[in-house]
C-alpha cells in the first residue's frame, strides 16, 4: 500500500539525512492520518483505502501548485524553489497520469454503449479514471467527443 511505502521512504530519508524529503513526507503522512481520523472515526472501525491516500496526495500536490503560483506573483523565488522541490517529491507518489488518447478510448467505448448525456458520461468516466486525470482534462475531452 502507498501509505506503507511513504513510511518506509520516510525512514530511508531520515537515515540518509535528506531534510527536505523528511519534512515533506512527515507533512504528507500527517495529512493522511488527519484525513483517516476525519473520515473514519476510531469508533466506527473504518480503514484507510489506497484511493484515500492517493486523494490526499493529489490534494497536497494541488496546494503546492497554488502556493507556487502565489509566490511567483509575490516575487518570492526562494519560496517558489522550496515549493517546487516539495512538489517534485510529492509527485513521485502519484499514480501515472492517463494520456488524452487513453481517456478518449474510455469515452468512445461508453459512447458506443449509448451513453451520450454529458453529466452521466462524466460521472462514469471519472470513476473509471480513478484520479489518474484531472476533472478539467476529462471534461474537455468529453465535450470534444460529444
Amino acid at each position: 500500500m502507498l501509505f506503507e511505502q511513504l513510511k518506509t521512504d520516510l525512514v530511508t530519508a531520515m537515515k540518509s539525512g535528506e531534510r527536505l524529503r523528511v519534512d515533506t513526507l512527515r507533512y504528507l503522512i500527517a495529512a493522511i492520518k488527519k484525513y483517516e481520523i476525519d473520515t473514519y472515526p476510531p469508533a466506527t472501525g473504518g480503514t484507510l483505502t489506497e484511493a484515500d491516500v492517493v486523494k490526499t496526495v493529489q490534494k497536497q500536490v494541488k496546494t503546492h501548485r497554488e502556493s507556487i503560483a502565489a509566490f511567483q506573483k509575490g516575487n518570492r523565488q526562494d519560496l517558489v524553489q522550496k515549493e517546487q522541490q516539495e512538489l517534485t517529491i510529492l509527485e513521485e507518489y502519484l499514480p501515472k497520469e492517463l494520456t488524452d488518447a487513453e481517456i478518449k478510448t474510455i469515452v468512445t467505448a461508453l459512447k458506443n454503449k449509448g451513453i451520450t448525456n454529458f453529466g452521466q458520461l462524466m460521472g462514469i468516466v471519472m470513476k473509471e479514471v480513478g484520479g489518474r486525470a484531472s476533472g478539467d482534462r476529462v471534461a474537455a475531452i468529453v465535450k470534444s467527443e460529444l
